[in-house]
Formats: structure tokens, C-alpha cells, sequence
């Protein structure tokens, strides 16, 4: 029985990232005026770039949000994040990320993405979260994009990612991406299993508490699960954007060495896998992705 609930709770904790996303768009002059609001936090962080990460947990539900600047042209942006089938090319950067495709059903649009463990898994034994595509919101300033599940493995529901996007002077891009789920009891005891056992050293970035010599005073639990699988899902966006300048023989290979690069810059939080063992996996799984379209 032990066993059992420790496999629920690891599940839960890898899905939890994919899973988890916003509150809800600001609109593009919400974006511009909140650009504005936190201008002294993009310029000075303890991430070393302009990035602002927020999270939230209430009573069995969990909020998050990213804010940044992206050194890339909105048009490139806008470009990407309105395809879903671009978007199963960020989303399997994430190492939990096993396999993603877009898919067409009684003429709605879905983002199935299965999600699992960190090392190399079949299809079938990873978990599925088809979320449901929304027709993006463009226009020439402004870019919005989301996809909805309403429910998911291990009794959580009502999951909702997504992420918008305003120019900048320069060539740059204001990005926020935003995350929500809700969870039941069932996944409330599992999470608390995992971040009791082996989950129980995991930290995110937010520092709540002035460190001592036995704590360094970082977010752990819940939240500490969503701020590092935000920070991943917004390096992977940057990496796979960053890729697109290259010959399309090599984007692959540049995004998955950019992407290992970004997270082990964060290695109290992020650091998971040896470099070769996460490149040998996210080859295979990428081929896997590509053959099944």
C-alpha cells in the first residue's frame, strides 16, 4: 500500500507542472501597464535576466505567473505561440514531457501531451492531458493564446494554460505566462507523500524565510513544484524561439543544448539529469513525435 501511494504521489508530482497554469490574461494594455509596474523587478532579480516569477496556493488550488522580456522580435512570438503544433515542439523540451501532437476532433482542437518520468518511457505508460485549444487572439500589438482541461489524473481539474505576448522597443518581446489547477483530497495526500519522502530536499525560487545554516529559506512544497516547472516551461519557450535563427537541420540539437544550458544555471532548484543522459532521452522522444504525426 506504501508503494502505491509513493507511485501516485511521484505521478502527481510530474504532472502538477504541465498541468498547472494561469489565472487569466491581462489584455494588451493590462500587459503594458503591468510591463510598467514591474520594471524595477525585471531589472534587478536574483534570476540574472528580466524575469519576475510569481506564485500563489489557497485552500487545493495553485496560481502562477511569469513575466518577461524575451530577446525576440513579438512577430517571431506571435508566430509560435499560435500554433499548437509549435507548441508541442516547447513542450517536449520539459523533461517530464514524453510526447506531445496536436490533434482534430469533431472540429475542435486539442493538445494532448502525455507527461511522465525523467528518464526515457513508453507512450503508453506515461499519462495523458488532452487540453482543449482556444483560437488564438491576435492582433498586430498583441498575441493570446490558451488551452483548457477540465479534468486530469489523480482528482485534479479545471487546468488551464496560457500565454500572451506585446512588443517592446528593440526587437524585444513582453511575455506572461500563467498557470491554474484544482485538486481534491486524493491529490492533496499524494503530493503531501512525495514532498515528505523523496521530494522532500525540492525547492522553488521564492525566498519566504532568512536563511540558516540548515535552510536556505527558499518556497518548498506545492508552490516550490510549480515555480520550477514555470521557470522550465518559460526557458523552453525561450529556447525553442532562440533555435528558429538556425538552419532547420540544426534547431533541434541548439534548442536541446540551450534549454539543459538555461536550467543548469539553476541547479539548487532545476538540476535533474547528467547533460547526455537528458540529450540521448529528448532525441529519442522528439523523433518518437515527429514519426507519430
Amino acid at each position: 500500500m506504501n508503494r502505491l501511494f509513493l507511485c501516485a504521489s511521484l505521478a502527481l508530482a510530474l504532472l502538477l507542472p504541465v498541468a498547472s497554469h494561469a489565472a487569466g490574461a491581462l489584455g494588451p494594455a493590462g500587459l503594458r501597464s503591468h510591463h510598467s509596474a514591474i520594471g524595477a523587478q525585471l531589472a534587478n532579480n536574483s534570476f540574472g535576466g528580466p524575469l519576475v516569477l510569481q506564485s500563489e496556493e489557497v485552500s487545493r488550488r495553485v496560481d502562477g505567473d511569469v513575466y518577461a522580456v524575451l530577446e525576440h522580435p513579438f512577430p517571431a512570438v506571435a508566430a509560435a505561440l499560435k500554433d499548437p503544433g509549435q507548441w508541442c515542439e516547447i513542450l517536449i523540451l520539459h523533461l517530464n514531457t514524453k510526447f506531445c501532437r496536436r490533434s482534430e476532433e469533431q472540429g475542435a482542437t486539442r493538445v494532448e501531451v502525455r507527461v511522465g518520468k525523467k528518464q526515457p518511457q513508453s507512450v503508453q505508460a506515461a499519462s495523458l492531458l488532452a487540453f482543449t485549444w482556444r483560437p488564438p487572439r491576435m492582433q498586430s500589438d498583441y498575441v493570446a493564446v490558451q488551452m483548457d482541461a477540465a479534468d486530469g489524473p489523480y482528482d485534479t481539474r479545471d487546468y488551464r494554460l496560457l500565454a500572451e505576448a506585446i512588443p517592446l522597443e528593440g526587437g524585444r518581446t513582453f511575455l506572461h505566462m500563467g498557470y491554474a489547477l484544482s485538486y481534491g483530497g486524493a491529490s492533496d495526500f499524494a503530493m503531501q507523500l512525495y514532498l515528505g519522502t523523496i521530494g522532500r530536499d525540492k525547492v522553488g525560487f521564492t525566498r519566504i524565510k532568512a536563511p540558516r545554516a540548515d535552510d536556505d529559506g527558499f518556497v518548498g512544497g506545492m508552490r516550490g513544484v510549480v515555480e520550477r516547472n514555470t521557470m522550465r516551461y518559460y526557458l523552453a519557450i525561450d529556447a525553442y524561439l532562440d533555435s528558429l535563427s538556425a538552419p532547420a537541420g540544426q534547431q533541434l540539437e541548439k534548442r536541446l543544448q540551450a534549454w539543459f544550458d538555461a536550467t543548469e544555471k539553476y541547479p539548487r532548484q532545476l538540476h535533474e539529469v547528467a547533460r547526455e543522459d537528458y540529450l540521448q532521452m529528448k532525441r529519442s522522444e522528439v523523433q518518437r513525435q515527429s514519426v507519430a504525426r
